[in-house]
């Protein structure tokens, strides 16, 4: 049986929602057929409540026409990722998907604790990475973040143990803009190019189909800003390691109707002109998956009358925002946090209408 997602798989997958949800849901890129919008798993409890409407919340995703999940080991104390494998074994043990049918992404780089807080930080760390030579004190940043190549093989391994899977589809760095508040952007693009080198090994073992980097502020900054990232330097850097067949093919970053940037910012240098993330990301190949489209429910209620007017055929501001996040020219999924059914049944009602024309999107900034 094949232990990663597949273009047959994904393919499978779409077929059976034709008709069922519009025909722009499902976007191919880098050889997958992605659903447009994602189940994310960051916030919520470290509690098995908690995991158990996770749990049942992505298999109704699944079955209203959701082929992405995304998580982190750091998320919910490494309990998102231990529900969402929980939820697809039972989907695959009960023949209602395939494997090669679905899209698991996960990252490594914050350091996580394990199903609760420990009561004496600095002592966990000690004691589960240091001591166990995992890591060297000198290579945490900011006490939290960490891109050392052992280290990042260290929670790849632990992600695909509470995945219950053998094979992670995308696995990203996590926001490693983190380590540029206190490392030099040579030592930066230094470790990058370590990291990707271990990426491009667990790829030729099987870990990982793709890799990349998934941000928050990284890919939004004004450049030559601290935390700023370049996409051309990054792809430069995996073509160093593997040459044109690299599979540095994916970042994520936030995109919301309150964070534009990644559409209307030209901060990315790309063949000798700036342009945006968005555009910078198509020029060079690269699989563009959005965070945060509610703005962590700030966007889900009293949106303004005038942004409503654009988004209409929805019945909820949840749904519009999530509307303005899918149409946007060159965005392949957008992740939404889903860890309650009626969440799940309201936001994948969106799937079944098309897009809206870019057009109409881009009067929201000019009438705001």
């Amino acid at each position: 049986m094949i232990q990663h997602a597949t273009t047959e798989g994904t393919t499978r997958f779409k077929e059976r929602y034709r008709g069922v949800v519009d025909q722009g849901h499902f976007r191919n890129s880098n050889g997958f057929w992605f659903s447009s919008i994602g189940f994310g798993s960051y916030l919520g409890n470290y509690d098995d409540t908690t995991d158990i409407n996770y749990q049942r919340s992505l298999i109704r995703a699944v079955e209203l026409g959701c082929n992405v999940f995304d998580t982190a080991i750091n998320y919910r104390c490494q309990r998102s990722e231990r529900a969402i494998g929980m939820a697809l074994s039972k989907l695959i043990e009960e023949g209602k998907i395939q494997r090669d049918e679905v899209i698991v992404a996960t990252k490594g780089g914050y350091i996580p604790f394990d199903s609760t807080p420990p009561r004496d930080f600095r002592e966990y760390i000690a004691k589960t990475f240091i001591k166990t030579g995992v890591i060297k004190p000198e290579d945490i940043v900011g006490g939290i973040h960490c891109m050392a190549p052992s280290y990042i093989e260290n929670q790849l391994e632990q992600s695909i143990k509470n995945l219950r899977v053998k094979c992670i589809d995308i696995y990203y760095l996590h926001n490693p803009e983190e380590q540029l508040q206190e490392i030099s952007p040579k030592e930066f693009k230094r470790r990058m190019e370590s990291t990707f080198e271990l990426f491009e090994k667990k790829v030729s073992e099987g870990k990982i189909k793709l890799y990349g980097m998934a941000t928050w502020s990284g890919y939004r900054e004004e450049p030559g800003s601290k935390g700023y990232l370049s996409l051309e330097d990054a792809v430069r850097i995996a073509k160093r390691v593997a040459g044109d067949k690299h599979n540095f093919k994916v970042i994520q970053l936030p995109f919301n109707l309150a964070m534009p940037e990644a559409f209307l910012f030209k901060n990315q240098f790309v063949k000798g002109k700036w342009v945006s993330p968005l555009e910078a990301a198509k020029d060079l190949g690269i699989t563009v998956i959005t965070s945060s489209p509610l703005l962590q429910g700030r966007l889900s209620r009293d949106l303004p009358e005038f942004i409503t007017e654009y988004l209409r055929g929805l019945n909820t501001d949840a749904q519009r925002a999530i509307q303005f996040a899918r149409s946007i020219p060159g965005i392949t999924t957008t992740l939404v946090g889903m860890s309650r059914t009626e969440h799940v049944e309201e936001n994948m009602q969106v799937a079944r209408l098309p897009t809206i024309p870019v057009d109409n999107l881009l009067k929201i900034f000019l009438d705001e």
